[in-house]
C-alpha cells in the first residue's frame, strides 16, 4: 500500500462547521492511507457555483469574516494532522465550486481519488470498502451507498429511485453503465464514489466549471468512461444537503441537457430516454409538488426555465407511464403555466382535490376544456382514471383559492374562486356558500359559521367574496381552543362539500391582525393573526399582545416550566413509563406463562379466534354456530377481536387481544379454538383442549418447509416447534393437507381430524341447493351490496404478497378499473384483499366494483359469487366445492413459485385457465361460459384431491371431537 491511497477533496464553502465536519470524517478513517486535500479559495466561494454576493452566496460586507473563518478551522485541522490534511489555495479570480474541485484534482497525491461536498461525512470504514472492492475486481470507479438530510428533520435518507432500484443491494461489478442503469439514470454518482486517478489522466475528465451542478454530469461521464464499475451495499457518505428543487432548478435543467446530450453523442439511447423519464418523475414532478410553497416570482420563473427546456427532454411520450395528476403537473410546465401547475400541485399533496373545472370529450374526461391539438399533448391532459366524473357531491374535494385575504377596519375580506367541475354546479343551479371556522382540538363540535354574501360565476369558475367580523364570530374559551380553520361550505343541488381555503404563503401578511374576544377574557388572548399552515390552508391563532396577556402567558409559563413543575412532570413520565411496563407484552407473557397457567380452568370456558382476532368469520364461527344450535348447557363463549368489536356476536364474551382480559381467558378457558394460532409466545394450560381448524389448504410451502424458517436459528425453530405442539387436534380436508401441512409442520398422525373445515358446510348446502333450484334468489347479502339480479357477481381474491409498509395499502396485481370499464355492464367486482392487507381501490363506474375486504366471512361471499378469479390462495380449495368458474390471474407465477416455493404445479392442476397477463385475463373473461364448459371435469378432479373429506358435516364432527377430550400433555 502507497503512502497515500484515497485523496479526498474537501472545497471549503460558507461553513466553517461543516468543513470540520467532513475533514474530521477523512481523518477517522480505518483506512490510514487516505489525505483530506482542502481546498480555499481567495475569497470566500458560493456553495453552489455561483459567484460571491449572488443569490445564495455571501455578500461583500460579510465574506471576508466568513472567509477568515472557515481558513482558521482549516488550519486548525491541518496542525492537527499534517501527514493526513492538506490546505491548497486555488489562484482563481472566480473560485465557483467547480473550479476549486478541479483544483483539489489536480493537487491530489492519491491513486484514487474522491469529493466530498460541504458538510458531507465519510462513514469510518467507507474508504476501505471502496478501496477493497476496485482493488479485488480491478474497477476504475467504486461507489456505494449515499444519503442526504430530509429538510429540518435530523433523520437522513437515500434517494427513494437508488433504494427501489436495489443499485447497492449487493456487491458486484459492471462493465458498462448498463448494468446498472440508476447510475446515470437517478444520479447516483453525485457523491459516495472514488475513481482513480489514472482514468482522470487518461480522459482528462474534469467539473464543468460553466455548470452550478457539476458534479451531475461529471458523474455521468465517470460512469461511462471506466471500463468497469464496483458496485457496494455499504453506506459511504452522509449528511448531503437536502434537495431544493426550485433553488437549484435551473443548475439541474441545464446539467440534465447535457447529460443527454453526452449519451447521444456516445449512442446510449435507451440510457437517455430512462434519464429523461426519471428526471420528468424525479425532479420535475417533485418541483410541481414544491409550487404552493413558492412566492409568486419564483412560480413563473421556474415554469418559464422547464418550459424553455429542449422539446425531446418533455415529450409527451415520456409521461405516459406516470399518473394522472402527474402528467398534468408536467404538461403544464411545458407550457410556462405557473398557475396551472399551483392547482395541480396543490392537488397532488391533496389526493382526490378537484382543482380544476374538468370537461368531458368523447366519454374522455380531461383537465380543463382548452386542449391542445397535438395527440399527446392532450393525452396528457387526461384524468378519466382518477374516476372524478363518478363521484357524488359530498365526496368531492375542491380547489378553494383564496385571491385576497385583507382587512377593512375590523373585519376579516376573504375572496375566492373555485372551479366548477362537469355536472357539479349546472348552469342553472342557485349558488349559496357557508364560511365555517372550527376551533382545532373540537373534534368538529365547535364551528362558527357566516354567510358568504356574494358569489357570480366566470367562465368555468365560481367567485365569492365574504366579510366576516371575526372578533365578534370567534368566541372561543381561550385556553385550550386557540387556532380556528375556516373552510368553504359549498351548497349545491346535489349536496354540500366543504374544504379548507388555500392560500400562498407570501400573500399572508397583507391581512393584518384582528382584535379577539374570547369568553374567558382577554388575558386569554386578545388578537386573531392569520398564517398559513404547513398544507397551505388558512388558519388563525389567538395571541396575546397586550401587555395584561403577554404577563399572563409568561406567568403560566413559569409556572408550567419552572425547577418544581420540570421535577413533577419528570416524575410523572416515570410513574407513566412505569405503568407502560406493565402492559408491555413481555411483561403479559412472563405473568401469563408463570402465574395466570396456573389457575383451574372453567368448565364448559371456550376462548374463539379468527384470523388473530380481525374477524368474526372462518371455521371458529361455524363451530361456534353450531355449538349454539345444540344449546349445550354451562357453556360460555369468549371472543378475541383484535381492534374493532364490529360484527361480533353480541352473546359471547369479547375481550380485547392480548389485552390482560385475553390473558385471564386464555388461561381459565378449557376449549381454545382457532384457525391461525394464538400467540406463540404463550403456553396451553394443561387442562386445555387446542382444536386447531387452520384456514386454508396449501399451495406454497409451509411450516419448516418454507425457506424463511429453514434460514431461523435453532432457538426460532424450537420457539415455532413449541408453539405447534400445543395443537390437540388438527383439522385437514384432504389427504394433500396430510401430505403438505401436517408433514411439515411435523404434526402427530393422532391429532389429525379428517372432516373437512367447518367454514365449508355452508358452501357443500349452497352446491346442492344450486344442483336442486338453481342459484336464484340470491343470498340477502346481494341486496345489501346493491347488486342487480341482471349482472353476474365475480369475487377477485388475491393472495398474501407480504406486509406493506409503514401500513400502507398495497397494489393490487388486477387493473380493477380496466376490468370495470370493460365488463361494468355484465359483472360486478367484488375486491377481497387479505386479511393482512389492506388495498385501496380506484374510483369506478358507481355499482361495478365494491370493496368487502371488511366482511367477516368470506363463504358468504363465495356463495354469492357466480366466478372467481384469484392467484395463489387457497380459497381456489374452497371454492372448487361449489363447482363454479374460476379464472387464475398469476402475472408473476414463476417468479412467486421461486421465492416460496409450491406444493403442485398450478398450470397443470388448475380447475381453471391460467392467465399469466393482464389482457390474456380479460379475453378469457369475455370467454368464460367457454371456459366453463371446458374445464367442468378438471373442477370435479380438483374437488375431490383438495377436498375429498368435505361432507357438509365438518362443524358438528368438530364439536363432537373437541366435546371428546382427548387433551395431549
Amino acid at each position: 500500500m502507497s503512502a497515500v491511497e484515497i485523496s479526498c477533496v474537501v472545497t471549503a464553502g460558507t461553513d466553517p462547521q461543516a468543513l470540520r465536519r467532513s475533514v474530521e470524517s477523512v481523518v477517522a478513517q480505518t483506512m490510514r492511507a487516505t489525505e483530506a486535500v482542502v481546498v480555499l479559495g481567495p475569497a470566500l466561494p458560493p456553495p453552489s457555483g455561483g459567484t460571491a454576493g449572488g443569490p445564495g452566496g455571501t455578500g461583500p460586507d460579510d465574506a471576508e469574516p466568513a472567509a477568515e473563518d472557515v481558513r482558521a478551522v482549516a488550519d486548525e485541522l491541518a496542525a492537527q494532522d499534517p501527514a493526513r490534511v492538506r490546505i491548497v489555495t486555488s489562484g482563481a479570480e472566480a473560485p465557483t465550486t467547480a473550479v476549486l474541485r478541479n483544483h483539489g484534482l489536480d493537487q491530489a497525491r492519491g491513486r484514487y481519488v474522491m469529493v466530498l461536498g460541504e458538510g458531507e461525512r465519510l462513514q469510518r470504514d467507507a474508504c476501505r470498502n471502496l478501496w477493497e472492492a476496485a482493488e479485488r475486481s480491478g474497477a476504475e470507479l467504486a461507489a456505494g451507498r449515499w444519503t442526504r438530510r430530509a429538510g429540518r428533520r435530523t433523520k437522513e435518507q437515500p434517494p427513494a429511485r437508488i433504494v427501489e432500484s436495489e443499485l447497492y443491494a449487493r456487491s458486484r461489478t459492471v462493465d458498462e453503465p448498463a448494468g446498472a442503469p440508476e447510475l446515470v439514470v437517478a444520479d447516483a454518482l453525485v457523491t459516495g464514489f472514488c475513481v482513480r486517478t489514472a482514468l482522470l489522466e487518461r480522459t482528462g475528465q474534469r467539473y464543468a466549471e460553466d455548470l452550478d451542478r457539476a458534479e451531475i454530469l461529471f458523474g455521468a461521464e465517470m460512469a461511462t468512461a471506466a471500463s468497469r464499475i464496483a458496485l457496494v451495499p455499504n453506506l459511504i457518505v452522509s449528511g448531503r444537503a437536502p434537495d431544493d428543487p426550485a433553488g437549484t432548478l435551473e443548475g439541474q435543467l441545464a446539467a440534465h441537457v447535457r447529460v443527454a446530450e453526452l449519451l447521444t453523442l456516445q449512442g446510449r439511447t435507451a440510457l437517455r430516454e430512462a434519464r429523461d423519464r426519471a428526471f420528468l418523475a424525479d425532479q420535475l414532478v417533485h418541483l410541481a409538488r414544491q409550487f404552493p410553497k413558492l412566492d409568486a416570482e419564483a412560480r413563473a420563473h421556474a415554469a418559464a426555465l422547464v418550459a424553455a427546456l429542449p422539446a425531446a427532454r418533455i415529450h409527451p411520450d415520456l409521461r405516459l407511464d406516470l399518473p394522472p395528476l402527474e402528467r398534468v403537473c408536467l404538461q403544464l410546465l411545458a407550457e410556462g403555466d405557473a398557475d396551472g401547475v399551483l392547482a395541480a400541485g396543490y392537488a397532488l399533496g391533496r389526493p382526490g382535490a378537484v382543482a380544476s373545472a374538468l370537461t368531458e370529450r368523447e366519454g374522455r374526461v380531461y383537465w380543463r376544456a382548452d386542449l391542445p391539438d397535438d395527440p399527446g399533448e392532450r393525452a396528457a391532459l387526461d384524468v378519466t382514471e382518477l374516476g372524478h366524473h363518478y363521484r357524488h357531491a359530498t365526496d368531492t374535494a375542491l380547489l378553494n383559492h383564496l385571491t385576497h385575504c385583507g382587512q377593512e377596519g375590523d373585519r376579516l375580506v376573504l375572496e375566492g374562486l373555485l372551479p366548477a367541475p362537469l355536472q357539479l354546479l349546472p348552469a342553472e343551479a342557485p349558488l349559496a356558500a357557508t364560511l365555517e371556522f372550527v376551533a382545532r382540538g373540537s373534534d368538529g363540535r365547535l364551528v362558527f359559521r357566516a354567510p358568504v354574501e356574494e358569489m357570480w360565476r366566470e367562465a368555468d369558475t365560481v367567485r365569492w367574496r365574504a366579510s366576516v367580523d371575526i372578533g365578534a364570530l370567534l368566541r372561543v374559551g381561550g385556553a385550550r381552543a386557540r387556532v380556528c380553520d375556516p373552510r368553504l361550505a359549498l351548497h349545491t343541488p346535489a349536496g354540500t362539500t366543504t374544504g379548507p381555503l388555500f392560500l400562498e404563503r407570501d400573500r399572508v401578511d397583507a391581512a393584518g391582525r384582528f382584535r379577539a374576544r374570547p369568553r374567558l377574557g382577554g388575558l386569554f388572548g386578545d388578537t386573531w393573526k392569520p398564517y398559513v399552515t404547513v398544507k397551505h390552508h388558512l388558519a388563525f391563532q389567538l395571541q396575546a399582545r397586550r401587555r395584561a396577556g403577554r404577563l399572563a402567558a409568561a406567568a403560566l409559563h413559569y409556572l408550567t416550566h419552572f425547577r418544581p413543575a420540570r421535577k413533577a412532570k419528570r416524575l410523572a413520565k416515570a410513574v407513566r413509563r412505569r405503568f407502560d411496563r406493565l402492559s408491555a407484552r413481555p411483561v403479559k407473557t412472563r405473568v401469563y406463562n408463570r402465574l395466570l397457567i396456573r389457575l383451574p380452568v372453567r368448565k364448559g370456558s371456550v376462548v374463539f379466534e379468527s384470523h388473530m382476532g380481525k374477524c368474526y368469520g372462518d371455521s371458529p364461527s361455524a363451530i361456534h354456530e353450531e355449538l349454539r344450535e345444540q344449546r349445550r348447557r354451562g357453556m360460555r363463549h369468549t371472543w378475541s377481536y383484535a381492534s374493532s368489536t364490529d360484527g361480533f356476536p353480541a352473546d359471547a364474551r369479547l375481550v380485547r387481544r392480548l389485552s390482560w382480559r385475553y390473558l385471564w381467558a386464555l388461561a381459565r378457558a378449557q376449549y381454545w379454538v382457532d384457525n391461525q394460532g394464538f400467540p406463540l409466545d404463550l403456553k396451553k394450560p394443561p387442562a386445555t383442549t387446542y382444536l386447531q381448524t387452520w384456514h386454508g389448504s396449501a399451495y406454497k410451502r409451509m411450516g419448516f418447509a418454507e425457506s424463511r424458517i429453514k434460514a431461523q436459528n435453532a432457538p426460532e425453530r424450537e420457539k415455532l416447534s413449541a408453539a405447534l405442539g400445543r395443537f390437540d387436534h388438527f383439522l385437514v380436508r384432504s389427504e394433500h393437507d396430510v401430505a403438505t401441512l401436517a408433514r411439515d409442520y411435523r404434526l402427530p398422525a393422532e391429532s389429525l381430524v379428517r372432516c373437512g373445515y367447518p367454514r365449508n358446510d355452508r358452501l357443500v348446502r349452497a352446491r346442492a341447493t344450486d344442483e336442486s333450484r338453481g342459484r336464484f334468489p340470491r343470498p340477502a347479502l346481494a341486496a345489501g351490496l346493491g347488486i342487480p339480479d341482471h349482472r353476474q357477481v365475480v369475487l377477485y381474491a388475491p393472495t398474501f404478497r407480504g406486509m406493506p409498509k409503514k401500513g400502507r395499502p398495497t397494489r393490487l396485481p388486477l387493473d380493477v378499473r380496466r376490468f370495470a370499464e370493460r365488463f361494468g355492464d355484465e359483472y360486478v367486482l367484488l375486491v377481497r384483499a387479505h386479511y393482512l392487507e389492506s388495498a385501496a381501490l380506484p374510483v369506478c363506474p358507481p355499482g361495478t366494483v365494491i370493496d368487502v375486504s371488511a366482511h367477516h366471512d368470506v363463504s358468504e361471499l363465495l356463495c354469492l359469487a357466480d366466478a372467481l378469479i384469484t392467484d395463489y390462495s387457497s380459497i381456489m380449495f374452497d371454492y372448487a366445492l361449489l363447482d363454479r368458474p374460476m379464472v387464475f390471474f398469476a402475472p408473476d407465477l414463476d417468479a412467486y413459485v421461486a421465492e416460496r416455493g409450491s406444493y403442485f404445479d398450478l398450470r397443470a392442476e388448475a380447475p381453471g385457465p391460467v392467465a399469466e397477463s393482464e389482457a390474456e385475463l380479460l379475453r378469457v373473461m369475455g370467454e368464460l361460459k367457454k371456459s366453463d364448459t371446458a374445464h367442468r371435469e378438471d373442477r370435479a378432479r380438483f374437488a375431490e384431491k383438495f377436498g375429498g373429506f368435505e361432507s357438509g358435516q365438518a362443524a358438528r364432527t368438530a364439536v363432537d371431537v373437541l366435546f371428546a377430550g382427548g387433551t395431549r400433555r
